[in-house]
């Protein structure tokens, strides 16, 4: 979390990417949209002044200059504590939509592994495609716990519902592992 001093404190960036080739383009509005800048207007971005944002701006930078654009970065405060806190709250607010998209995988995960289970698909292909997908939940947890600084209201039901997505998946790598070692009858 932001403490409040830096709370106030904002990197400001403006772009210019040449149009063609759009591949560079498309690089450095992944790359900003990948750490969670908020996009203020055409080429103008923001995150907050905080460590965790440094190596993103840092690449969308490089990005923006390798492909002869220009890009400048400016240390930025609203001009009083108003500001300074509708920028904080269109900030969580992009963060909360991010949650949202979160917890909407989190139900398609569960669903899948809901339909396996009635299905009877019990295999170590399946198991292991399922666990790849947790596996990428996790990460995107974790990317999205360390961009939401200010600490969106969804964060807590993300983590609840990463934790029942891992034990959903515990359940059905034991139905597999039951499925597998089960004897055939006559045995």
């Amino acid at each position: 979390m932001v403490n409040g001093e830096s709370a106030g404190r904002w990197l400001v960036l403006v772009l210019k990417v040449p149009a063609e080739p759009s591949r560079h383009r498309v690089a450095v509005w992944r790359e900003l949209r990948r750490i969670g800048a908020l996009s203020l207007g055409q080429g103008v971005w923001a995150v907050p002044d905080v460590p965790v944002f440094a190596d993103g701006v840092g690449r969308a930078v490089t990005l923006t200059e390798g492909a002869g654009g220009q890009a400048v970065t400016l240390s930025a405060a609203g001009r009083s504590t108003e500001d300074g806190t509708r920028f904080q709250a269109l900030f969580t607010a992009a963060r909360s939509e991010d949650w949202a998209e979160f917890l909407a995988d989190c139900g398609k995960f569960e669903r899948e592994l809901a339909k396996e289970i009635r299905i009877a698909r019990f295999t170590l292909a399946e198991l292991e495609e399922e666990e790849q997908s947790l596996e990428r939940l996790r990460r995107r947890h974790r990317d999205l716990t360390a961009r939401d600084v200010f600490g969106a209201p969804e964060a807590a039901e993300a983590g609840r519902r990463l934790k029942e997505c891992a034990a959903a998946c515990e359940d059905y790598a034991e139905r597999v592992f039951a499925a597998l070692h089960e004897t055939p009858a006559g045995d």
